[in-house]
């Protein structure tokens, strides 16, 4: 399709795979940058990090780190000794603390003889096609140039409804994206456990998790002072990540050559399995891929069109659960409440509260203006199959692109 059509052409999506090296994806957060008994940045261990990612890539390896630590920093650099509330002074300190934090890694990448690069994303950018694939893309370069991306949340520009949450969700995201092999997190705790180790003595780590949603743990350790995550987004991390045919390990964050452990198969921390991924085709990928935090519930008739492949219309949604704008994922839920699919809405739950019922005809009365005839295109809807609680990711081989 040319410019000359008057139509709008999606970037084209190189293949990962056109290069042959595995990526492996590394998410550090802010408490494994700082040195809890000083509160400063600890830089044998970001040393010690930077080295381990120059071995892996000097090993055949595409390495991308995910690394908290901007709005970290920021405290740091300001003599804030815990993150304050607000929006927009969070957003100053994280454009204080970026600056830092790069700083940091640009030298000492630079003194192994190898570069970095900062990329900073926001869901708003993973969450629409065009600008997904132009972030595939850049990637690509950065590892043909032979470049490490450290890659953040855009917290500056971010706004609420539209984040992240922590960068878990990110780096699982990451993942997915460049269809790595495997994504390691590093943090406080040398794995998940049965229960809060720091509760329980009895608590026993798990090596293993075939099946996440088997998972009957205690995931209530908080996170840190200056960081946002805790067990419960890693498990969230693991449910995007293992979706998306990723593998990906909880270790400690302690001594960063745990990661050439990881990479060597040893039995630390935890490993999460990937599913058996079923989604062959680039979009529906990208469309798992992508965290569901509102869902909108059907009727018994839009339920069984959905799963028999069909498009979305407004006269099957029943009920509109959450806030949100737009082309974001959103999840697909039964009068009960059971999610069973998702994809990208074209209209937001605004706008849907108003045609929830109505025959697309009605658009023009409801909202003002001619709408999409469909609330979700079927080539935007990954089916989710469920047994109780359970569901694995599928999808056929011949859905549209």
């Amino acid at each position: 399709m040319s410019a000359s059509d008057g139509k709008r052409t999606l970037p084209r999506e190189r293949s990962m795979t056109d290069d042959t090296k595995p990526t492996i994806v590394i998410k550090v957060g802010t408490s494994s940058l700082v040195d809890a008994s000083t509160g400063l940045p600890s830089l044998s261990k970001i040393a010690a990090l930077v080295e381990v990612l120059c071995k892996l890539k000097r090993n055949d390896m595409n390495v991308a780190l995910v690394s908290s630590g901007a709005v970290g920093f920021g405290c740091l650099a300001l003599g804030l000794k815990e993150r304050p509330e607000g929006v927009m002074v969070k957003q100053a300190l994280a454009a204080t603390g970026q600056a830092k934090l790069m700083e940091l890694y640009g030298r000492m990448f630079n003194s192994l003889g190898e570069s970095c690069a900062q990329v900073l994303l926001t869901y708003d950018n993973l969450g629409h096609r065009a600008q997904f694939l132009n972030a595939v893309n850049t990637f690509e370069a950065l590892f043909k140039l032979g470049v490490v991306p450290v890659v953040n949340e855009n917290d500056t520009v971010a706004v609420e409804e539209l984040r992240f949450g922590d960068n878990d969700c990110l780096s699982a995201m990451v993942a997915s994206m460049l269809k790595a092999e495997r994504l390691i997190i590093l943090t406080d705790v040398d794995g998940l456990y049965t229960s809060n180790p720091n509760k329980d003595p009895d608590a026993k780590r798990i090596p293993v998790v075939d099946n996440i949603d088997d998972l009957d743990v205690d995931t209530s350790s908080a996170g840190s002072a200056l960081g946002t995550g805790g067990m419960a987004t890693k498990i969230t991390a693991a449910k995007l990540a293992t979706a998306s045919g990723v593998d990906m390990s909880i270790v400690s964050a302690k001594n960063p050559t745990i990661i050439l452990e990881v990479m060597r198969g040893d039995n630390v921390g935890t490993l999460f399995k990937k599913r058996s991924l079923k989604v062959s085709k680039d979009r529906k990928r990208w469309i798992a891929g992508l965290p569901a935090r509102q869902s909108i519930y059907l009727d018994d008739g839009a339920v069984r069109a959905i799963k028999e492949k069909k498009s979305l219309y407004a006269a099957g949604i029943i009920k509109i659960n959450g806030k949100f704008p737009s082309n974001v994922a959103i999840g697909l839920a039964d009068s009960k409440g059971v999610v069973f699919a998702q994809g990208i809405t074209n209209y937001s739950s605004a706008e849907l509260a108003l045609l929830k019922g109505k025959q697309m005809q009605e658009t023009f009365d409801c909202l003002g203006y001619h709408g999409s005839e469909h609330v979700m295109h079927r080539g935007n809807i990954v089916l989710l199959e469920f047994a109780g609680k359970k569901y694995l990711q599928q999808q056929e081989d011949d859905d549209e692109d």
